[in-house]
């Protein structure tokens, strides 16, 4: 294989995992209700495979961040949480995947916005 020729099964339009699974869950808050992965597919804005939605989706329940409930022959998912919710799990999972969660708050709150540390000093009752 030549160097400017991608690996089989790469390109085309195929896009990472990690894209995927944002924008079905976008779709899924969006919705405000529980979907079947058929109505998921049918809202996003590729057309991946009805498996690809299914397995990702799957995926997703399995790792806790949707929920299933049993529609005729399928199921039908939904967040576990908002998106503020979402966003708060993924933090706290990451803190908890470091060694040193001292010097990893400390970065992160050093590398905050003038307007976020005042928001977290005030969410933390510690104006000052």
């Amino acid at each position: 294989m030549a160097a400017s020729e991608e690996p089989p099964g790469r390109g085309g339009g195929r896009r990472a995992n990690g894209a995927l699974e944002n924008e079905v869950i976008g779709v899924l808050h969006g919705a405000g209700r529980a979907l079947t992965p058929g109505e998921v597919a049918g809202r996003l804005t590729a057309s991946p495979t009805h498996t690809t939605v299914a397995t990702t989706l799957a995926r997703l329940h399995a790792r806790g961040v949707l929920e299933r409930t049993p529609r005729g022959r399928s199921y039908a998912y939904a967040p576990v949480t908002d998106e503020p919710g979402l966003t708060a799990r993924q933090m706290r999972q990451v803190m908890e995947g470091g060694s040193d969660r001292a010097s990893v708050l400390t970065r992160f709150v050093d590398e905050l916005s003038d307007d976020d540390e005042d928001l977290l000093r005030r969410l933390l009752g510690t104006e000052g």
